[in-house]
């Protein structure tokens, strides 16, 4: 059984859930003349000093692309440098996002991986489930175009099964997306200048604000973050309203 996610204290006009395209890396390492990898590999010191930093600000679900299903188009060896940085990134942070009472959660497709990644997301939310302070997810092996199309046909099998009958609606396509369960989406930040969705969390994107920075995604960190939260605070929120509200938590 998972925990849900604790409702801790924080700005009342600030996101509770923030989700980042971290963009950059590459460009980051081509101007200092550095191998890509050394990119990512700076890239992953960005998010673990903003993981650190959301829960400050008053964040209590930090959504980050880590890898797309179109990501497999990369160099064979740039694919591989990227799921090293998986395997060492659990191997030296799990314990402490665990004993910090963050919970991991994995958003995407599982059929396609390396065996031993599979094995080590399954790990990581396994062994993380009964947090409640902060939750972390990782949109990886992740497209929003094919999560829909996964929702979809998961009301498809339903149906098949005699399990659900009706129409399909929002809220029942909802249920079948990903990141079902979680906090919606209030704030979507990217880095780097680029101006665009790359198909992350285009369902869940509706309603959410957005942030376009221009910082590379490995100088990321608190700074970053504040700016981007500070950003958020000043945006008037209707949901296709006249007045600013806020929607209900998700529940799962």
């Amino acid at each position: 059984m998972t925990a849900q996610i604790a409702d801790l204290p924080g700005s009342p006009d600030g996101p509770r859930h923030v989700a980042l395209i971290m963009d950059g890396n590459g460009r980051w390492a081509q101007a200092r003349g550095l191998p890509r990898a050394v990119g990512h590999r700076e890239g992953v010191q960005a998010l673990k000093r903003t993981v650190q930093a959301a829960p400050s600000l008053g964040i209590q679900c930090l959504t980050v692309f880590g890898f797309s299903t179109e990501n497999w188009r990369r160099p064979a060896e740039e694919v591989s440098d990227l799921m090293g940085l998986v395997r060492s990134y659990v191997a030296s942070d799990l314990n402490r996002l665990d004993r910090e009472g963050v919970r991991v959660r994995v958003l995407g497709r599982r059929t396609g991986l390396p065996t031993d990644i599979a094995k080590i997301i399954e790990r990581a939310e396994a062994q993380t489930a009964h947090n409640t302070q902060f939750m972390l997810q990782v949109a990886f092996n992740y497209g929003g175009r094919a999560d829909i199309v996964d929702a979809a046909q998961r009301h498809v099998d339903r149906v098949l099964k005699g399990e659900a009958t009706g129409p399909l609606d929002e809220d029942t396509l909802g249920l079948g997306l990903s990141t079902a369960g979680g906090p919606p989406v209030d704030l979507i930040v990217r880095t780097s200048g680029e101006q665009r969705l790359s198909n992350f969390l285009l369902w869940e994107a509706a309603y959410a604000e957005m942030v376009f920075q221009d910082v590379l995604w490995p100088d990321y960190g608190l700074a970053g973050l504040t700016d981007a939260v500070e950003q958020y605070r000043n945006r008037d929120r209707r949901f296709g309203g006249l007045a600013t509200v806020q929607p209900a938590l998700a529940t799962g």
